[in-house]
């Protein structure tokens, strides 16, 4: 199973010609090697996934365990509202030498807390990997009760964890409260990192961490060893660009700011759109007062 905790990062998909860039990708990754990152996570939220064919998707996947080669865990969003797809996406990508599966509650159509439960439970009984439940209500329309959480928690061993983006400190408290010290909570919402920590998160699924690994993983470090006013002064210092990263829906800034950075390109698929001008120069800002280059 995967260790979940510390700065995990939620890593963009770089095209080119509305193809996926696989030099760019590749030179992302192995940024992440060389840098404290505790594991990757393509094809998540902030990876565009729902914007990916079946074979982007398996494709960006395959070229994050080659060049990963085993030095970091790599764990990948799959999911979508339908069951039987995504089971047919979480058995192809268990093929390809994932070590776990970042799995979304379904969006759009609404299932009951006994539907999740039934949904998360026929994914993590088709495959021997790690299981970590997403629960982000405000782009699925739906949250994820903490009994629900727990429940899976006890009954799949392979469940080990929850990316819990509600933004609702009440919620992360109700799951720490209800589920034992080996089920990971990790943050969802960058800028609600050190707080979830407090009350017992492990980490982060990281969006800034794209950018700033090491300070993402420092930040999580210091507090795990108790080390909570250094860690907060990280986090107030990051919380200018954080909430630069976010001032259009994800990846939209993160992608011009990688552009920025010579990562890849900064167009995302429609019906997403570059970043729009009125915020370039406030990023650009944000970037320059953390000693990035661009």
């Amino acid at each position: 199973m995967i260790d979940l905790k510390g700065s995990f990062v939620a890593i963009v998909t770089p095209f080119k010609d509305d193809k996926i860039d696989e030099a760019a990708l590749r030179k992302i990754v192995n940024f992440h090697l060389e840098s404290k990152t505790s594991g990757i996570v393509p094809c998540g939220s902030t990876g565009e996934s729902s914007l990916l064919s079946l074979e982007e998707y398996l494709r960006v996947i395959e070229i994050v365990v080659e060049e990963c080669k085993g030095k970091l865990p790599v764990l990948c969003g799959t999911g979508t509202n339908s069951t039987s797809k995504s089971l047919d996406m979480i058995k192809r990508a268990s093929r390809l030498g994932v070590d776990g599966f970042l799995t979304i509650v379904p969006y759009y159509n609404k299932p009951t807390q006994d539907g999740m439960m039934a949904h998360f439970g026929a994914l993590a009984e088709s495959v021997d990997q790690s299981i970590v439940l997403y629960n982000i209500p405000g782009r699925t329309g739906i949250n994820m009760l903490p009994s629900t959480v727990a429940a899976l928690s006890r009954k799949y061993p392979n469940i080990i964890g929850i990316k819990e983006a509600s933004g609702n400190l009440d919620q992360a408290s109700e799951i720490a409260a209800l589920t034992d010290l080996n089920f990971s909570i990790m943050s969802g919402d960058d800028a609600l990192t050190l707080p979830l920590m407090s009350i017992g998160a492990k980490g982060v699924i990281s969006v800034t961490a794209n950018i700033l690994p090491n300070v993402m993983a420092n930040m999580c470090d210091l507090f795990a060893k108790g080390k909570v006013n250094e860690a907060k002064e990280i986090h107030l210092k990051l919380f200018p660009l954080i909430k630069s990263l976010f001032v259009e829906t994800n990846p939209i800034p993160i992608k011009y700011a990688m552009h920025l950075m010579g990562f890849c390109g900064l167009e995302p698929r429609l019906p997403l759109l570059p970043l729009s001008d009125k915020y370039k120069e406030d990023l650009k800002k944000a970037l320059i007062e953390q000693g990035i280059k661009i």
